[in-house]
């Protein structure tokens, strides 16, 4: 994406802060970097398989939640369903990593949530001008 195209003056001033805030996350994971749901295969019997890994590399976690959500449901619906779906993704992940430190982790992908729901928007106005 080029940052020339991105038209949304508070997007475009806040974009190295939100970088900034994402990149420096203590807790840190693989991501996908295009996690649409386009680029996901499900099964009948509930296994999922990610394709498309073009952007793969380190980051916060909640990139990837926020760019799939964000296409699987409309701006309204993300918003009115964000706290059951991150309640759902946390109860989920408590399971999936050993760590002693979880609830650190969890508050603090909390937090950079917004941050990265503002990346994908960042995202989106810059690959669609006008949109």
């Amino acid at each position: 994406m080029n940052g020339r195209n991105l038209s949304d003056p508070r997007l475009k001033a806040g974009a190295s802060a939100i970088d900034h805030a994402l990149r420096t996350a203590r807790y840190q994971t693989f991501v996908h970097g295009d996690a649409k749901l386009i680029n996901f295969c499900f099964s009948a019997d509930g296994r999922v398989a990610a394709v498309d890994f073009q952007y793969v590399g380190g980051g916060c976690g909640m990139l990837d939640v926020a760019y799939f959500l964000g296409s699987c449901l409309d701006e309204r619906d993300c918003e009115t369903y964000e706290k059951p779906l991150l309640d759902f993704y946390f109860g989920h992940l408590l399971y999936q990593v050993a760590a002693e430190d979880i609830e650190e982790l969890e508050s603090e992908w909390r937090g950079l949530y917004a941050y990265a729901w503002a990346d994908f928007h960042r995202f989106l106005k810059g690959w669609s001008p006008g949109q």
